[in-house]
């Protein structure tokens, strides 16, 4: 299941994202049927990356959902793929932190 929890993690869900681009930019780079085909099978892990999925869940009886499978596995729930905010997953609408020196 450390495999699982990995897929399911942010640095897995990168992992994806960017081997299914690296896919997708080779397939289209060749320029043949077998490119073309390459370049489809590497939006797979594309989206399934973007859009927080676990395809294969149902083969091993968990959730498709990488918040439920998180969930299921007992991981944190993770920040969003991107942190604009620079605050460690909070939301950009959260009060400041109210610490005082």
């Amino acid at each position: 299941m450390f495999m699982v929890g990995f897929i399911a993690s942010r640095t897995g869900r990168w992992v994806r994202i960017l081997a299914g681009t690296g896919l997708v930019l080779g397939g289209l780079g060749a320029g043949s049927p077998r490119g073309a085909v390459m370049a489809l099978a590497g939006l797979v892990p594309l989206l399934s990356g973007t859009l927080d999925l676990f395809l294969l869940g149902p083969l091993f009886g968990l959730p498709v959902r990488g918040a439920d499978l998180r969930r299921v596995l007992g991981q944190p729930e993770e920040a969003p793929l991107l942190d604009l905010a620079h605050d460690g997953g909070r939301s950009p609408y959260a009060p400041p932190s109210t610490l005082l020196h």
